[in-house]
């Protein structure tokens, strides 16, 4: 893939997409677009109980049905194997019990059985005749999370249940959140081939190389006998992340019928087996002095999880750092419940944590009868006193301070509900973000070819956050030559392995081993003109020679007066020149571990309320984030823009609903499971800081996919309570919370 620029410095120019042309055209090939000779189609069957075992399947109407080609359950599925840790090896999946291995139901939708057949129609047609009986038990789906949580201490300093005891000004609330689903608009599919000896899978998933480690293990062969490819994604937000259990069945199918087999789930299998971020209660209890310095912080969190795997959603992650405080202590449950397994969602641990310290500072401020964002100025830390480290970079003042200026926060009056324009109350809120800044391990190669573009490669994917463009951006600039002769190539778990695309790392994981490949590639380029037998530079010493604008010359000489380097090779007889660089992450590195790594942001709101007729609406959003030096401004802004309109649906529309005696989940579709539209969309200013991190990178480049999220929520439950006088605890915020104000 390739885009002409003008641009010979491409790095922090607005840039626009690379894929765009191919996905504007329908040219762009995501996993279910992929056809094959002979090629029959999965479909699986979902349990419609949530707790018991399954007494019986009867399938033989279903295999009598015209066009079915098997029809598989617990007894006659082929073997999948179970998932062994393995050292030095990122094996991480979302349920780890093998799919059909046992009659045990645990949650609704929890696949039972899995017809074939020669087209999709068929395949569903005799899904839905399969007939299942079950020894049924009524199913625990109990939102009350933290009475039921066996508490771990996640991190201890001072004596916070002391301090709290001994402080002026404290209170102790509860904010809850239910589970919200990931909606990505491209559904969950694998289509599998096997050959007999290799496998290739054909997938929707954030992290081929994970994908391919797990999957061997599953199908009980060797890593080199499974290539996973995913060139396009429609997104994921974490659903996408880690394998689920139809990627193993669909390739346990292809070998036993030795036919591609495509597996695509329907939206409502996706809402019931594969992933959701888990309802969460969290209880803080609070206490400062006087002067609003914060004395005491008590984050305890609990969140649902299933009965097979643990999922700890960790949302303390923030509260160690994010505000000095000497008394601390957070606290971490999870909560078995009759729900499939809750896995990672955009912003893990910090965004639903930051809902309930944000929401809690801003309770704090208005009893002690201060500003918002004086109270936050007070508590800044010095250092991460969550670690005892000092901070990398950390600009969170600043991110208020420009905040508040484009935002015309000193115009804000602090008295509920007295900001009024053509008969509308507005409201105006405001919110802290954070989120980690690390990198995972990453390899990265560069070829310079005789003929074509300079090729790039990693096995990383593009899940439509815009790596192609800005992996090809960065290589554009290390090697000094326009984009327009750069290709890159990803998504395919034979190349040199990458970063999993989730945690904002994927970016600043590629540049180091990006920067190492490309310099080596330049090395190897000026030794081949020093020393190839016909190259015109024969003899010159090395030091004595440039490449830059994708032309060989002399220091001494100019430019202009250079030979381009494929001419050059094609001269000297050199088909390709390549570099080789290899990155180390920074998670479990002792000597990574030296400095706090994070992104900041502010976010504030505007809401916009209508007593007379119950109307909530957000009307305006500044976010100001300081997520280091940004490659592409223009996909970097789109990041921004998306995870606002995400945090919106998390404050007022998102929340999954079970029903108490089948444990179902009710609103498991579009029309009722409600998500943004353009209709409610605000208007978003998006403002960058661009410190740059150089600890974590050459770049200094960090993140910018959870960010955005960070805050959004409590910016606007407090922007709700400046307009309404309620306080709303519970997410998402309802018209009906809100009724007591009309």
């Amino acid at each position: 893939m390739s885009i002409e620029t003008d641009n010979k410095t491409v790095v922090g120019k607005p840039t626009n997409r690379i894929d765009g042309p191919l996905k504007v055209t329908g040219a762009a090939k995501y996993a279910s677009d992929y056809q094959f000779p002979g090629m029959v189609y999965a479909v699986p069957v979902g349990a419609t109980i949530s707790n018991g075992s399954i007494k019986s399947i009867d399938t033989s109407r279903a295999a009598k049905m015209p066009g079915v080609v098997a029809v598989y359950h617990k007894d006659n599925l082929p073997k999948i194997y179970r998932i062994a840790p393995l050292k030095d090896v990122q094996l991480i999946i979302d349920e780890a019990r093998p799919a059909l291995s046992d009659n045990v139901i645990r949650y609704y939708g929890q696949y039972v059985a899995v017809v074939v057949a020669q087209t999709y129609e068929q395949a569903v047609a005799a899904a839905d005749a399969v007939v299942v009986s079950y020894d049924e038990k009524r199913p625990n789906i109990d939102s009350n999370l933290l009475a039921d949580g066996k508490f771990k201490v996640e991190h201890e300093r001072g004596n916070a249940d002391a301090a709290f005891n001994t402080a002026k000004h404290k209170f102790d609330v509860k904010y809850t959140s239910k589970a919200e689903y990931h909606s990505a608009i491209e559904l969950h599919a694998s289509i599998a081939t096997y050959d007999g000896t290799n496998f290739t899978l054909y997938e929707t998933t954030q992290a081929v190389v994970n994908f391919r480690n797990v999957l061997a293990q599953f199908l009980g062969v060797e890593q080199e006998n499974v290539r996973v490819v995913t060139k396009f994604l429609g997104s994921g937000f974490g659903g996408k992340l880690w394998p689920w259990p139809q990627s193993a069945l669909a390739a346990t199918i292809a070998r036993e019928l030795r036919k591609p087999v495509k597996l695509v789930l329907s939206r409502k299998q996706v809402f019931h087996a594969a992933g959701h971020r888990p309802a969460i209660e969290q209880r803080i209890r609070l206490s400062a002095d006087d002067n609003g310095r914060l004395t005491s912080l008590q984050h305890d969190s609990a969140n649902h999880d299933s009965i097979l795997d643990e999922y700890n959603e960790g949302c303390g992650e923030a509260t160690k750092y994010f505000y000095s405080c000497p008394n601390v202590v957070i606290r971490s449950a999870i909560v078995k419940r009759n729900v499939g397994n809750p896995t990672s969602m955009r912003g893990p641990g910090a965004v639903p944590g930051l809902w309930a310290t944000e929401s809690a500072l801003d309770e704090l401020a208005i009893k002690l009868n201060m500003d918002p964002i004086q109270l936050r100025t007070i508590n800044e830390p010095k250092h991460d006193e969550g670690s005892d480290i000092p901070f990398a970079t950390r600009e969170l003042l600043k991110c208020f301070k420009i905040g508040a200026d484009r935002f015309g926060w000193k115009d804000r009056s602090p008295a509920v509900g007295s900001m009024k324009k053509d008969g509308l109350v507005h409201g105006w809120g405001v919110a802290g973000a954070g989120w980690i800044a690390e990198r995972v391990p990453a390899e990265v190669t560069v070829e310079l070819i005789d003929e074509g573009p300079i090729k790039v490669a990693c096995g990383t994917q593009d899940i439509g956050t815009g790596t192609y463009t800005v992996f090809g951006q960065m290589a554009a600039e290390e090697l000094c030559v326009p984009l327009d002769r750069i290709e890159v190539v990803i998504g395919d778990s034979a190349l040199p392995p990458g970063p999993f695309s989730g945690g904002s790392m994927a970016t600043g994981s590629l540049v180091p081993a990006l920067c190492e490949a490309a310099k080596k590639a330049k090395q190897s380029l000026l030794a081949a003109a020093s020393q190839g037998q016909n190259s015109p530079f024969k003899d010159t010493n090395v030091e004595e020679l440039e490449f830059k604008n994708g032309k060989l010359f002399k220091k001494s000489g100019s430019e202009s007066d250079g030979i381009d380097f494929q001419k050059f090779m094609q001269q000297a007889g050199f088909k390709i020149i390549s570099g080789k660089g290899k990155s180390a992450g920074t998670m479990n590195n002792k000597e990574e571990a030296k400095v706090s790594r994070h992104t900041y942001g502010a976010q504030f709101v505007e809401v916009t309320w209508q007593k007379e007729t119950a109307r909530l609406r957000v009307s305006r959003v500044v976010s100001v984030i300081d997520s280091g030096r940004i490659i592409n401004p223009k996909s970097a802004r789109n990041q921004i823009e998306g995870a606002i309109v995400m945090g919106i649906g998390m404050a007022l529309f998102e929340g999954a609903h079970y029903e108490p005696l089948k444990g179902a989940p009710l609103n498991s579709n579009f029309a009722e499971y409600i998500l943004p539209v353009h209709a409610d969309m605000p208007h978003i200013d998006v403002h960058f800081l661009e410190t740059p991190n150089k600890e974590l990178n050459s770049y200094g480049a960090k993140g910018v996919g959870e960010i955005g999220l960070a805050g959004i929520a409590p910016a606007i439950a407090n922007a709700v309570y400046h307009a309404t006088g309620i306080r709303v605890r519970d997410l998402p915020i309802r018209i009906e919370d809100l009724l007591a104000s009309t």
